[in-house]
């Protein structure tokens, strides 16, 4: 972690000085010396105001490119491949993703300095929610529809996908523990290979609150989605990781957390991520959109239907398919960025909170509306 002027969105809608240094014009030159697309460029048009990694958007002589750096101990060359090889086979299979740009030596990834850089293009399209919050709800009840359409459009080419899981933990959504039987008896053997989430642990009853808080909506969850296949899914499909033409999905961004899960899951997560105001559920039933949730779930199903079985099983992933990301966003912040504040934010109103939420009238009555969407 290193001090920096540079600001990003924090965990509370706020705006706080960055942990990772904006990408430099000194960083900038050695990329332009490894790219050919880099070639002329001196410094960055924009930098991201997202906190996880550091991006920028840098013009070369070939255009404009995207830039995205990682601390290494987040992101390797290795794990950044995983994600690359997963982009390629969307593109071959016609779904609209940035292209990844290969370095002289036809890498797709390349580690200086204690860092991994990735180069994309900038896709097509406009970037309508470039400056919006994580976790901001989609209004627009057109774009929803279609974004449904374009993630059943990418589930239909992931099926042809087969990857193995990820090789890091770390700010990836998995679903293992959703998956498992006894999810705190396979975190609790897990916690040897993730020091920084196990000295986190160690200071709160954790087993006692996941026992409380998150592990009834699980129950029976396991058995259900034996039969529910694995598929490498985009894990994180916000509207801010799409591009636009109108209300259409032109471009899809950012595959970052992307993992084998589910179809449901990567569902699942597209209502968590577009139809709740998580950073504003003091405004009741205003932050909840429904008709966002139903109208992601219409576009959907005009591409892939879905059985009554497993749209049931869909609503009952929802209270608890944020539980391994955010674990690795606990790990994350603990491990990586030594922010104990950040890890609790990440434990408490994130893992915990949102569990909770979906016992509230509001959560039950989006629950209520997707069960009787089936």
């Amino acid at each position: 972690m290193t001090a920096s002027s540079h600001r990003v969105q924090g965990l509370n809608n706020d705006e706080v000085p960055a942990d990772w240094p904006a990408i430099s014009p000194r960083e900038i030159a050695w990329l332009a010396g490894r790219f050919p697309q880099m070639h002329g460029a001196t410094a960055a048009l924009w930098h991201s105001p997202r906190p996880l990694s550091a991006a920028a958007l840098v013009e070369g002589a070939a255009g404009r490119v995207f830039v995205k750096r990682h601390h290494h101990s987040v992101r390797d060359a290795a794990t950044l491949g995983e994600e690359h090889r997963f982009i390629a086979h969307l593109a071959a299979a016609g779904v609209p993703v940035v292209q990844v740009l290969r370095d002289r030596d036809g890498a797709t990834a390349v580690e200086h300095d204690g860092w991994t850089y990735e180069l994309h293009t900038p896709g097509n399209g406009e970037d309508l929610y470039r400056d919006a919050v994580s976790w901001t709800p989609l209004t627009n009840v057109a774009q929803a529809r279609d974004a449904g359409r374009m993630l059943a459009r990418l589930h239909h080419a992931a099926a042809r996908y087969h990857a193995p899981q990820r090789g890091t933990h770390l700010l990836v959504a998995r679903d293992d523990l959703i998956r498992s039987h006894d999810p705190i008896a396979a975190l609790t053997a897990d916690l040897g290979n993730r020091p920084g989430l196990a000295r986190y642990l160690a200071r709160i009853p954790w087993e006692d609150q996941l026992r409380h808080t998150v592990l009834p909506w699980h129950a029976g969850l396991a058995e259900r989605l034996r039969d529910e296949p694995r598929l490498w899914a985009h894990n994180d499909w916000h509207v801010s990781n799409l591009l636009w033409q109108g209300d259409t999905v032109s471009t899809v961004l950012d595959f970052g957390l992307a993992s084998p899960t589910s179809a449901l899951f990567d569902l699942a997560t597209a209502i968590e991520r577009n139809a709740v105001a998580w950073l504003e559920l003091e405004r009741g039933a205003q932050a909840v959109r429904i008709d966002t949730a139903l109208a992601l779930l219409d576009g959907y199903r005009q591409v892939l239907p879905l059985s009554a079985t497993r749209m049931h099983l869909l609503a009952d992933l929802l209270p608890v398919v944020h539980l391994d990301f955010a674990l690795s966003e606990v790990e994350y912040f603990e491990g990586v960025t030594g922010s104990t504040a950040n890890a609790d934010v990440a434990w408490q109103p994130f893992l915990l909170g949102h569990a909770q939420w979906f016992g509230s009238a509001h959560g039950q009555a989006l629950l209520a509306a997707l069960h009787a969407a089936a």
